[in-house]
């Protein structure tokens, strides 16, 4: 994994045998490849598998896990593109089509020349070459992804993709939890201010956003420590700042989204140790 300092768009490469994460989603586009294996996974409600060469397109609030079926596993390289970064390439777009959120026309595609606007961009990110190279090869990417993009109607930031009917009582509840985002708070008073029981709630909400609301509410504290891990902050302080028990439960619900460590993306991210200086 590498972090581009001048962008902050981050490379990966990986490979997984079996469960490889569970639902989440993220505040970036992802844009990648397939390498090897079959990489299959949930996203839009549907169930996809990708192959060697398949590009993957997932927009930023899409909830999506992964999996391998078969025993050879699957290897994938994958670039997260901040949406402001696209935003700012794709404007003209974005001002010609429905709206300024811009989301992908499909999640898998076959695409030769995309494929290879992404395989050079994140071979010159990943290898860290030389600032023109790399953002000639940014821009080269973003104007093809552009290309290939529709225009959404305007959506609150890091929701998941929803019907336009999701009742205002449900919009109310998921605005709570984002400005509540690092605090404890029951599903008796989500209800309450729904107008309903704690039941029909979940369902609802799950119906609506691809997630329970616990599990909603652990995405956006996630997000949270994504953001101020890599900025450099200690695991321990950001597992306090965005509402879990302890460094060890944020790593717990961190490896089962991301299959890092706090400590582990902090180092990618700044190649600082996670520990402060010796005093004497």
């Amino acid at each position: 994994m590498r972090r581009d300092a001048e962008t902050g768009v981050e490379t990966i490469r990986a490979h997984f045998d079996g469960h490889a994460y569970d639902p989440h989603f993220h505040d970036a586009y992802l844009v990648g490849l397939t390498e090897q294996g079959v990489q299959q996974f949930s996203c839009r409600r549907s169930l996809h598998r990708s192959t060697p060469g398949r590009i993957i397109l997932i927009e930023p609030g899409e909830v999506h896990d992964g999996h391998a079926p078969e025993e050879a596993g699957f290897t994938y390289r994958m670039l997260y593109l901040d949406a402001r970064l696209i935003g700012r390439h794709a404007e003209p777009l974005a001002e010609r089509r429905a709206g300024p959120e811009l989301g992908f026309r499909a999640t898998l595609m076959d695409d030769p020349q995309l494929a290879g606007a992404i395989s050079t961009a994140f071979s010159l990110l990943h290898s860290g070459d030389i600032r023109l190279a790399r953002d000639a090869a940014l821009d080269n990417l973003i104007g093809c992804l552009a290309d290939r993009m529709i225009g959404h109607a305007p959506s609150v930031a890091l929701a998941p993709r929803r019907p336009a009917t999701v009742p205002v009582d449900l919009r109310r509840v998921r605005d709570l939890l984002h400005a509540r985002m690092s605090t404890e708070i029951g599903l008796n008073e989500l209800a309450t201010m729904a107008g309903t029981d704690r039941f029909r709630l979940t369902r609802a909400f799950r119906a609506a956003y691809g997630l329970a609301p616990h599990a909603y509410l652990v995405q956006l504290r996630l997000i949270e420590a994504w953001r101020r891990l890599a900025r450099g902050d200690r695991p321990a302080d950001v597992a306090a700042a965005v509402g879990f028990a302890d460094q060890s439960h944020l790593g717990r619900w961190f490896h089962r989204a991301y299959r890092l460590t706090p400590t582990t993306y902090r180092k990618f991210c700044t190649n600082v140790p996670d520990r402060k200086p010796a005093t004497g």
